[in-house]
Protein backbone atom coordinates (compact mmCIF):
# COMPACT_ATOMS: atom_id res chain seq x y z
CA UNK A 1 0.00 0.00 0.00
CA UNK A 2 2.90 2.30 0.58
CA UNK A 3 3.88 1.77 -2.90
CA UNK A 4 0.26 2.84 -3.89
CA UNK A 5 0.29 6.00 -2.07
CA UNK A 6 3.63 7.19 -3.53
CA UNK A 7 2.02 6.39 -7.39
CA UNK A 8 -0.93 8.54 -6.21
CA UNK A 9 0.62 11.36 -4.86
CA UNK A 10 3.39 11.27 -8.35
CA UNK A 11 0.64 10.68 -10.40
CA UNK A 12 -2.16 13.14 -8.96
CA UNK A 13 -0.11 16.35 -7.23
CA UNK A 14 -2.88 18.46 -7.48
CA UNK A 15 -4.97 16.34 -5.36
CA UNK A 16 -2.19 17.10 -2.55
CA UNK A 17 -1.68 20.83 -3.24
CA UNK A 18 -3.66 22.37 -0.10
CA UNK A 19 -2.20 20.28 2.07
CA UNK A 20 1.29 20.21 0.68
CA UNK A 21 0.99 24.33 1.28
CA UNK A 22 -0.56 23.71 5.13
CA UNK A 23 2.20 22.15 5.54
CA UNK A 24 5.23 23.70 3.85
CA UNK A 25 3.98 26.97 6.00
CA UNK A 26 3.21 24.81 9.52
CA UNK A 27 6.94 23.71 8.86
CA UNK A 28 8.25 26.99 8.18
CA UNK A 29 6.35 28.96 10.98
CA UNK A 30 7.46 25.84 13.66
CA UNK A 31 11.45 25.96 12.44
CA UNK A 32 11.32 30.11 12.26
CA UNK A 33 9.91 30.34 16.07
CA UNK A 34 12.26 27.45 17.50
CA UNK A 35 15.43 28.69 16.10
CA UNK A 36 15.10 31.36 18.43
CA UNK A 37 15.91 28.77 20.56
CA UNK A 38 18.99 27.56 18.62
CA UNK A 39 20.19 31.13 18.91
CA UNK A 40 19.19 31.55 22.85
CA UNK A 41 21.49 28.20 23.16
CA UNK A 42 24.51 29.38 21.61
CA UNK A 43 27.68 30.55 23.29
CA UNK A 44 27.83 34.07 24.53
CA UNK A 45 24.39 35.65 25.23
CA UNK A 46 23.30 37.30 27.40
CA UNK A 47 20.66 35.82 30.12
CA UNK A 48 18.16 38.65 29.60
CA UNK A 49 18.34 37.79 25.65
CA UNK A 50 18.53 34.68 25.69
CA UNK A 51 14.86 34.62 28.02
CA UNK A 52 12.94 36.89 25.36
CA UNK A 53 14.43 34.63 23.18
CA UNK A 54 13.27 31.53 25.18
CA UNK A 55 10.08 33.09 25.74
CA UNK A 56 9.40 34.32 22.56
CA UNK A 57 10.15 30.63 21.09
CA UNK A 58 8.17 28.49 23.44
CA UNK A 59 4.71 30.81 23.22
CA UNK A 60 4.43 31.35 19.52
CA UNK A 61 6.26 27.58 18.66
CA UNK A 62 3.14 26.33 21.09
CA UNK A 63 0.54 28.12 19.04
CA UNK A 64 2.09 27.31 15.79
CA UNK A 65 2.15 23.28 16.21
CA UNK A 66 -1.55 23.51 17.22
CA UNK A 67 -2.78 25.88 14.35
CA UNK A 68 -0.47 23.68 12.03
CA UNK A 69 -2.37 20.07 13.18
CA UNK A 70 -5.75 22.14 12.53
CA UNK A 71 -4.83 23.42 9.34
CA UNK A 72 -3.38 19.78 7.81
CA UNK A 73 -6.27 18.01 9.84
CA UNK A 74 -9.19 20.23 7.96
CA UNK A 75 -7.34 19.98 4.55
CA UNK A 76 -7.22 16.33 4.53
CA UNK A 77 -10.44 15.75 6.44
CA UNK A 78 -11.73 17.36 2.39
CA UNK A 79 -9.53 15.43 0.37
CA UNK A 80 -10.51 12.24 2.29
CA UNK A 81 -14.26 12.57 1.97
CA UNK A 82 -14.13 13.67 -1.83
CA UNK A 83 -12.47 10.28 -2.27
CA UNK A 84 -15.08 8.25 -0.67
CA UNK A 85 -15.61 6.91 -4.21
CA UNK A 86 -11.88 5.75 -4.53
CA UNK A 87 -11.82 4.11 -1.05
CA UNK A 88 -15.30 2.21 -1.49
CA UNK A 89 -13.80 0.80 -4.87
CA UNK A 90 -10.54 -0.42 -3.03
CA UNK A 91 -12.76 -2.27 -0.47
CA UNK A 92 -14.58 -3.69 -3.11
CA UNK A 93 -11.38 -5.04 -4.92
CA UNK A 94 -10.58 -6.61 -1.53
CA UNK A 95 -8.41 -3.87 0.33
CA UNK A 96 -9.45 -4.02 4.06
CA UNK A 97 -9.55 -1.01 5.97
CA UNK A 98 -6.15 -1.00 7.86
CA UNK A 99 -4.50 -0.86 4.22
CA UNK A 100 -6.54 1.89 3.06
CA UNK A 101 -5.49 3.68 6.46
CA UNK A 102 -1.66 3.14 5.47
CA UNK A 103 -1.97 4.47 2.00
CA UNK A 104 -3.93 8.02 3.23
CA UNK A 105 -0.92 7.88 6.28
CA UNK A 106 1.66 6.89 3.75
CA UNK A 107 0.80 9.89 1.51
CA UNK A 108 0.72 12.30 4.03
CA UNK A 109 3.64 11.56 5.48
CA UNK A 110 5.20 11.71 1.91
CA UNK A 111 3.47 15.13 1.22
CA UNK A 112 4.44 16.62 4.57
CA UNK A 113 8.54 15.69 4.23
CA UNK A 114 8.44 17.36 0.76
CA UNK A 115 6.56 20.31 2.31
CA UNK A 116 9.11 20.72 4.92
CA UNK A 117 12.21 20.57 2.97
CA UNK A 118 11.62 23.40 1.02
CA UNK A 119 10.12 25.39 4.35
CA UNK A 120 14.23 25.36 5.46
CA UNK A 121 15.30 28.27 3.81
CA UNK A 122 12.02 30.88 4.72
CA UNK A 123 12.73 29.67 7.88
CA UNK A 124 15.89 30.85 8.23
CA UNK A 125 14.68 34.23 6.76
CA UNK A 126 12.48 34.16 8.79
CA UNK A 127 13.68 33.66 12.50
CA UNK A 128 16.75 36.40 10.74
CA UNK A 129 13.89 38.89 10.86
CA UNK A 130 12.77 38.21 14.25
CA UNK A 131 16.18 38.01 15.57
CA UNK A 132 16.29 41.57 13.91
CA UNK A 133 12.95 42.85 15.37
CA UNK A 134 13.51 41.79 18.57
CA UNK A 135 17.05 43.78 18.39
CA UNK A 136 15.47 46.87 17.36
CA UNK A 137 13.37 46.82 19.84
CA UNK A 138 15.86 46.15 22.95
CA UNK A 139 14.72 43.24 24.05
CA UNK A 140 18.20 41.61 22.16
CA UNK A 141 21.63 42.63 22.36
CA UNK A 142 22.73 44.05 19.20
CA UNK A 143 25.49 41.63 19.45
CA UNK A 144 23.97 38.36 19.36
CA UNK A 145 24.22 35.90 15.87
CA UNK A 146 21.76 34.09 14.64
CA UNK A 147 21.98 30.40 14.57
CA UNK A 148 19.60 27.72 13.01
CA UNK A 149 20.86 24.38 14.24
CA UNK A 150 19.13 21.00 15.21
CA UNK A 151 16.16 22.02 17.37
CA UNK A 152 14.67 24.08 14.52
CA UNK A 153 15.29 21.39 11.97
CA UNK A 154 14.38 18.37 14.16
CA UNK A 155 11.17 20.16 15.48
CA UNK A 156 10.11 21.48 12.43
CA UNK A 157 10.11 18.08 10.76
CA UNK A 158 8.37 15.96 13.53
CA UNK A 159 5.53 18.53 14.34
CA UNK A 160 4.63 18.38 11.12
CA UNK A 161 5.00 14.34 10.21
CA UNK A 162 3.11 14.45 13.44
CA UNK A 163 0.84 16.72 12.62
CA UNK A 164 0.04 15.29 9.37
CA UNK A 165 0.00 11.77 9.80
CA UNK A 166 -2.60 11.46 13.18
CA UNK A 167 -4.44 14.40 11.11
CA UNK A 168 -4.20 11.23 7.99
CA UNK A 169 -5.59 8.78 11.02
CA UNK A 170 -8.05 11.05 12.24
CA UNK A 171 -9.72 11.67 9.03
CA UNK A 172 -9.62 8.33 7.07
CA UNK A 173 -11.18 6.56 9.91
CA UNK A 174 -14.45 9.61 9.96
CA UNK A 175 -14.26 8.83 6.50
CA UNK A 176 -14.61 5.19 7.21
CA UNK A 177 -16.93 5.08 9.82
CA UNK A 178 -20.51 3.25 9.80
CA UNK A 179 -23.38 4.96 9.76
CA UNK A 180 -24.75 4.91 13.45
CA UNK A 181 -21.27 4.21 14.98
CA UNK A 182 -21.19 6.97 17.87
CA UNK A 183 -17.99 6.22 19.83
CA UNK A 184 -15.77 8.88 17.79
CA UNK A 185 -18.58 11.60 18.09
CA UNK A 186 -18.73 11.10 22.04
CA UNK A 187 -15.46 12.11 22.46
CA UNK A 188 -15.27 14.56 19.89
CA UNK A 189 -18.57 15.84 21.99
CA UNK A 190 -16.48 15.68 24.92
CA UNK A 191 -13.66 17.28 24.29
CA UNK A 192 -15.70 20.39 22.65
CA UNK A 193 -17.10 20.65 26.08
CA UNK A 194 -14.31 20.43 27.77
CA UNK A 195 -12.95 23.51 25.97
CA UNK A 196 -15.84 25.32 26.60
CA UNK A 197 -15.70 24.66 30.42
CA UNK A 198 -12.40 25.26 30.40
CA UNK A 199 -12.35 28.32 28.47
CA UNK A 200 -14.87 29.94 30.15
CA UNK A 201 -13.15 28.77 33.90
CA UNK A 202 -10.09 30.33 32.70
CA UNK A 203 -11.80 34.03 31.58
CA UNK A 204 -13.99 34.24 34.96
CA UNK A 205 -10.84 33.56 36.75
CA UNK A 206 -9.08 36.67 35.44
CA UNK A 207 -12.29 38.60 37.76
CA UNK A 208 -10.37 36.65 40.75
CA UNK A 209 -6.85 37.95 39.56
CA UNK A 210 -7.85 41.63 40.08
CA UNK A 211 -4.70 43.81 38.93
CA UNK A 212 -2.38 41.64 38.80
CA UNK A 213 0.22 43.10 36.45
CA UNK A 214 0.62 41.90 32.66
CA UNK A 215 0.34 38.31 33.60
CA UNK A 216 -3.37 38.56 33.91
CA UNK A 217 -3.70 38.13 30.09
CA UNK A 218 -2.77 34.90 30.13
CA UNK A 219 -6.17 33.69 31.49
CA UNK A 220 -8.44 35.46 28.95
CA UNK A 221 -6.14 35.01 26.57
CA UNK A 222 -5.88 30.83 27.03
CA UNK A 223 -9.81 31.54 27.55
CA UNK A 224 -10.51 32.77 24.62
CA UNK A 225 -8.50 30.05 22.39
CA UNK A 226 -10.04 27.36 23.96
CA UNK A 227 -13.97 28.72 23.35
CA UNK A 228 -12.59 28.94 19.85
CA UNK A 229 -11.59 25.87 19.40
CA UNK A 230 -15.21 24.68 21.41
CA UNK A 231 -17.20 26.59 19.29
CA UNK A 232 -15.22 25.21 16.16
CA UNK A 233 -15.92 21.75 17.68
CA UNK A 234 -19.33 22.11 17.58
CA UNK A 235 -19.68 24.05 14.43
CA UNK A 236 -22.28 22.15 12.50
CA UNK A 237 -24.50 22.46 15.24
CA UNK A 238 -24.10 25.93 15.24
CA UNK A 239 -24.10 26.69 12.03
CA UNK A 240 -28.15 24.62 11.60
CA UNK A 241 -29.01 26.88 14.54
CA UNK A 242 -28.10 30.03 12.36
CA UNK A 243 -29.84 28.72 9.79
CA UNK A 244 -32.85 28.24 12.12
CA UNK A 245 -32.39 31.62 12.56
CA UNK A 246 -32.25 33.12 9.30
CA UNK A 247 -34.51 30.18 7.64
CA UNK A 248 -37.70 32.64 7.77
CA UNK A 249 -36.38 35.75 6.33
CA UNK A 250 -34.53 33.79 3.06
CA UNK A 251 -37.74 31.79 2.80
CA UNK A 252 -38.98 34.26 0.81
CA UNK A 253 -36.90 33.30 -1.98
CA UNK A 254 -36.28 30.10 -3.66
CA UNK A 255 -32.66 30.57 -4.30
CA UNK A 256 -32.59 31.48 -0.15
CA UNK A 257 -34.87 28.61 0.81
CA UNK A 258 -32.34 26.24 -1.31
CA UNK A 259 -29.41 27.44 0.31
CA UNK A 260 -30.51 27.00 3.57
CA UNK A 261 -31.63 23.43 3.02
CA UNK A 262 -28.58 22.43 1.16
CA UNK A 263 -26.29 24.27 3.97
CA UNK A 264 -28.08 22.23 6.38
CA UNK A 265 -27.25 18.74 4.62
CA UNK A 266 -23.89 19.68 4.35
CA UNK A 267 -23.58 21.23 7.58
CA UNK A 268 -20.97 18.73 9.09
CA UNK A 269 -19.42 18.58 5.99
CA UNK A 270 -18.48 22.49 6.67
CA UNK A 271 -17.11 22.20 9.75
CA UNK A 272 -13.12 22.85 8.18
CA UNK A 273 -14.46 25.93 6.70
CA UNK A 274 -15.95 27.08 9.57
CA UNK A 275 -12.88 25.93 11.95
CA UNK A 276 -10.49 28.45 10.67
CA UNK A 277 -13.17 31.25 10.69
CA UNK A 278 -13.80 31.27 14.41
CA UNK A 279 -10.24 30.59 15.39
CA UNK A 280 -9.42 33.92 13.21
CA UNK A 281 -11.42 36.01 14.49
CA UNK A 282 -11.59 34.43 17.91
CA UNK A 283 -7.85 34.76 18.68
CA UNK A 284 -7.26 37.96 16.35
CA UNK A 285 -10.04 39.83 18.16
CA UNK A 286 -9.25 38.77 21.44
CA UNK A 287 -5.51 39.75 21.14
CA UNK A 288 -5.63 42.57 19.48
CA UNK A 289 -8.06 44.12 21.98
CA UNK A 290 -6.27 42.63 24.98
CA UNK A 291 -2.84 44.70 23.68
CA UNK A 292 -4.70 47.73 23.40
CA UNK A 293 -5.88 47.45 26.71
CA UNK A 294 -2.30 46.68 28.08
CA UNK A 295 -0.41 49.56 26.08
CA UNK A 296 -3.74 52.44 27.65
CA UNK A 297 -2.86 51.47 31.09
CA UNK A 298 1.24 51.20 30.85
CA UNK A 299 1.11 54.24 28.94
CA UNK A 300 4.48 55.59 27.35
CA UNK A 301 6.95 53.98 30.15
CA UNK A 302 7.00 50.78 29.30
CA UNK A 303 9.72 48.39 30.26
CA UNK A 304 11.53 45.53 28.52
CA UNK A 305 8.91 43.20 29.68
CA UNK A 306 6.10 45.12 28.50
CA UNK A 307 7.85 45.66 24.92
CA UNK A 308 8.33 41.61 24.28
CA UNK A 309 4.92 40.94 25.57
CA UNK A 310 3.66 43.47 22.92
CA UNK A 311 5.56 41.82 20.20
CA UNK A 312 4.60 38.46 21.30
CA UNK A 313 1.26 39.15 20.93
CA UNK A 314 1.40 41.03 17.48
CA UNK A 315 4.06 38.05 16.29
CA UNK A 316 1.08 35.52 17.14
CA UNK A 317 -1.72 37.43 15.69
CA UNK A 318 0.06 38.01 12.59
CA UNK A 319 0.91 34.09 12.36
CA UNK A 320 -2.87 32.71 13.24
CA UNK A 321 -4.03 35.66 10.65
CA UNK A 322 -1.85 34.37 8.11
CA UNK A 323 -2.52 30.77 8.44
CA UNK A 324 -5.61 30.61 9.42
CA UNK A 325 -6.68 32.79 6.31
CA UNK A 326 -4.69 30.52 4.21
CA UNK A 327 -6.05 27.12 5.93
CA UNK A 328 -9.42 28.64 5.16
CA UNK A 329 -8.70 29.37 1.68
CA UNK A 330 -7.42 25.61 1.12
CA UNK A 331 -10.51 24.38 2.37
CA UNK A 332 -12.96 26.37 0.77
CA UNK A 333 -11.04 26.21 -2.92
CA UNK A 334 -10.86 22.15 -2.06
CA UNK A 335 -14.91 22.15 -1.18
CA UNK A 336 -15.78 24.26 -3.59
CA UNK A 337 -13.91 22.60 -6.55
CA UNK A 338 -15.73 19.57 -5.79
CA UNK A 339 -18.85 20.86 -6.13
CA UNK A 340 -18.21 20.52 -10.15
CA UNK A 341 -20.49 17.70 -10.90
CA UNK A 342 -23.68 19.71 -8.75
CA UNK A 343 -23.01 23.08 -9.84
CA UNK A 344 -22.98 21.40 -13.68
CA UNK A 345 -26.57 19.07 -12.38
CA UNK A 346 -27.96 22.65 -11.95
CA UNK A 347 -27.12 24.26 -14.74
CA UNK A 348 -28.82 21.06 -16.97
CA UNK A 349 -31.82 21.71 -14.66
CA UNK A 350 -32.23 25.33 -16.09
CA UNK A 351 -29.91 27.04 -13.79
CA UNK A 352 -27.86 29.89 -15.15
CA UNK A 353 -24.38 30.30 -14.32
CA UNK A 354 -25.41 33.87 -12.34
CA UNK A 355 -27.92 32.04 -10.35
CA UNK A 356 -24.95 29.38 -9.48
CA UNK A 357 -22.78 32.24 -8.32
CA UNK A 358 -25.55 33.87 -6.39
CA UNK A 359 -26.40 30.66 -4.30
CA UNK A 360 -22.34 30.47 -3.63
CA UNK A 361 -22.18 33.75 -2.51
CA UNK A 362 -25.13 33.53 -0.04
CA UNK A 363 -23.94 30.44 1.09
CA UNK A 364 -20.64 32.66 2.04
CA UNK A 365 -22.31 34.42 3.95
CA UNK A 366 -23.99 32.37 6.05
CA UNK A 367 -20.80 31.28 6.58
CA UNK A 368 -18.77 34.12 7.18
CA UNK A 369 -22.24 35.19 9.27
CA UNK A 370 -21.76 32.33 11.92
CA UNK A 371 -18.11 32.21 12.30
CA UNK A 372 -18.31 36.10 12.79
CA UNK A 373 -21.06 35.54 15.66
CA UNK A 374 -19.39 33.28 17.80
CA UNK A 375 -15.75 33.56 17.02
CA UNK A 376 -16.50 36.89 18.46
CA UNK A 377 -17.78 35.59 21.78
CA UNK A 378 -15.37 33.92 22.29
CA UNK A 379 -13.27 37.13 22.05
CA UNK A 380 -15.66 39.07 24.24
CA UNK A 381 -15.33 36.47 27.16
CA UNK A 382 -11.59 36.80 27.34
CA UNK A 383 -11.68 41.09 26.16
CA UNK A 384 -14.19 42.12 29.14
CA UNK A 385 -12.72 40.14 32.02
CA UNK A 386 -9.39 41.51 30.85
CA UNK A 387 -10.87 45.03 30.64
CA UNK A 388 -12.04 44.91 33.90
CA UNK A 389 -8.83 43.85 35.82
CA UNK A 390 -6.39 46.52 33.70
CA UNK A 391 -9.06 48.74 32.90
CA UNK A 392 -11.34 51.44 34.12
CA UNK A 393 -14.16 50.13 32.73
CA UNK A 394 -15.90 46.96 30.86
CA UNK A 395 -15.34 47.57 27.18
CA UNK A 396 -11.45 48.34 25.47
CA UNK A 397 -11.08 51.62 24.93
CA UNK A 398 -10.40 50.49 21.50
CA UNK A 399 -13.29 51.30 19.06
CA UNK A 400 -15.09 48.95 17.08
CA UNK A 401 -12.42 49.34 14.32
CA UNK A 402 -10.46 46.42 14.60
CA UNK A 403 -13.07 43.87 14.84
CA UNK A 404 -14.49 45.87 12.10
CA UNK A 405 -10.90 45.19 9.71
CA UNK A 406 -11.15 41.11 11.30
CA UNK A 407 -14.26 40.75 10.25
CA UNK A 408 -13.60 42.26 6.73
CA UNK A 409 -10.69 40.31 6.28
CA UNK A 410 -12.41 37.03 7.38
CA UNK A 411 -15.57 37.77 4.62
CA UNK A 412 -13.21 38.78 2.44
CA UNK A 413 -11.18 35.50 2.34
CA UNK A 414 -14.22 33.45 2.13
CA UNK A 415 -16.53 34.95 -0.48
CA UNK A 416 -13.46 35.41 -2.19
CA UNK A 417 -12.25 32.52 -2.38
CA UNK A 418 -15.99 30.79 -2.98
CA UNK A 419 -16.68 33.32 -5.91
CA UNK A 420 -13.38 32.52 -7.81
CA UNK A 421 -13.33 29.18 -7.81
CA UNK A 422 -16.98 28.75 -8.20
CA UNK A 423 -16.51 30.98 -11.33
CA UNK A 424 -13.64 29.09 -12.79
CA UNK A 425 -15.44 25.70 -11.91
CA UNK A 426 -18.22 27.02 -13.94
CA UNK A 427 -16.33 27.37 -17.45
CA UNK A 428 -16.63 23.35 -17.45
CA UNK A 429 -19.45 22.52 -20.17
CA UNK A 430 -22.37 21.63 -17.88
CA UNK A 431 -22.44 18.26 -19.73
CA UNK A 432 -19.02 17.37 -18.73
CA UNK A 433 -18.85 18.58 -15.62
CA UNK A 434 -21.49 16.21 -14.93
CA UNK A 435 -19.93 12.99 -16.45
Amino acid sequence: MFALAMRSVRRRPGRFAATLLASFLGAAIVMTFNSLLDTASAPGVDDVSAESLTTAAAVVGGYGSLVVFFAVASTLTVAVRQRSAEMELLRATGATPAQIRRMVVGEAAAVALAGTLPAIGPAMLGGRLLLGLFQDSGQVAGSVEYAFGEIALTTGVCITLVASVGAALLAVRRAGRAPGGGGRRRWRTWGGRAALVLGTVLAAATFAMGDAGPEAMAPPAYGAILLSVGFAVFSPALLRWVLGVLERPLAGSGSGWLTVQGLRRRAGELTGVLMPLVLFVGISTATLYMQAVENDRTGVTRTVDDKNLETLNFVVVGIIAVFACVMLVNTLYAATSYRAREFGGQRLAGATPGQVLRTVGLESALLTVTGVLFGSLAALAGVIPFTVARGDGVLPPLGPGVWLAVCGVAAAATLGTSLGTARRVLRTPAVRAVG
